[in-house]
């Protein structure tokens, strides 16, 4: 009930909600540079330092990703995935991040770029329903970046807020840009026979709106929550003739127990071929 009222108020308005829910505890907490105020962070719910530092570990144990990486950020919001990596990523080692809200892209560069100058960010307005109003279309936009130039790469929670054809351009401006055997972490709402059974006995978090390879949470807002059929995901999106999956893990979105999951959504590791 929550999630449809908050879906209910305009794009525009959803930030000024969450920054006076959060004012008094920003004005009386102890402000630190490296961490937003809680009425400015607009991805996922939660300890923030937590999570930063927990995909961090994924992104080393499961992706292999090494300190001299060149690092794309995808979606790199208000610096959850951007901080930890300060503490890792050697200093030669290029971090590049963008994202569609202007705030996020504002905050990182002011508290992150200043003191880490291998850490640039990108503001690129592009239209998602969630969380803009206007902006330019997701499945047209090309990456900024060199050819073959990453080694790693990350999409957490971004995949799962797009449509099939924004998606599949991304993985089309990846092949460009990432290495051979270059790696990418990225999370998705997948929808296969295991988390279908999971699903059907979880009532808090479902898909029913069944559209062509894909199926939304909520059919009034696209970009809310977006779930991919499994076998449309490989053949159509990821493409397994440039891309393989290396590692997965099914997430506990669907009612699966905790302890059987990387993370709340489902994870990929895919390297390009």
């Amino acid at each position: 009930m929550l999630r449809k009222i908050y879906y209910s108020i305009p794009s525009s308005w959803r930030f000024w909600v969450r920054r006076l829910v959060f004012l008094p505890e920003d004005l009386l907490s102890k402000k630190s540079n490296l961490m937003p105020p809680k009425g400015l962070i607009y991805t996922g719910r939660g300890d923030f330092i937590g999570q930063g530092n927990a995909y961090l570990e994924m992104f080393k144990k499961h992706g292999q990703l090494k300190p001299n990486a060149n690092f794309l950020d995808i979606g790199s919001g208000i610096g959850r995935v951007a901080i930890p990596l300060t503490n890792y990523l050697e200093s030669h080692a290029k971090y590049q991040g963008f994202d569609v809200i202007e705030l996020g892209v504002t905050w990182c560069q002011n508290n992150i770029t200043r003191k880490f100058d291998n850490f640039t960010f990108k503001y690129v307005p592009l239209l998602n329903d969630l969380y803009r109003d206007t902006g330019a279309d997701a499945a047209t936009y090309k990456f900024e970046y060199p050819e073959n130039h990453f080694d790693f790469a990350c999409s957490v929670s971004v995949f799962t807020h797009m449509v099939p054809k924004e998606v599949a351009n991304y993985f089309d401006e990846l092949e460009k840009v990432m290495k051979p055997e270059g790696k990418i972490f990225a999370t998705f709402f997948i929808i296969n026979e295991e988390n279908s059974r999971f699903m059907k006995a979880n009532s808090g978090f479902n898909f029913n709106h069944k559209l062509d390879g894909y199926y939304l949470m909520d059919a009034n807002v696209k970009g809310a929550n977006v779930a991919f059929d499994e076998q449309y995901l490989l053949r159509e999106i990821i493409k397994t003739d440039r891309f393989k999956v290396t590692a997965k893990s099914y997430g506990h979105w669907c009612g699966r127990d905790k302890e059987d999951s990387w993370d709340f959504q489902d994870v990929y590791i895919i390297e390009k071929i």
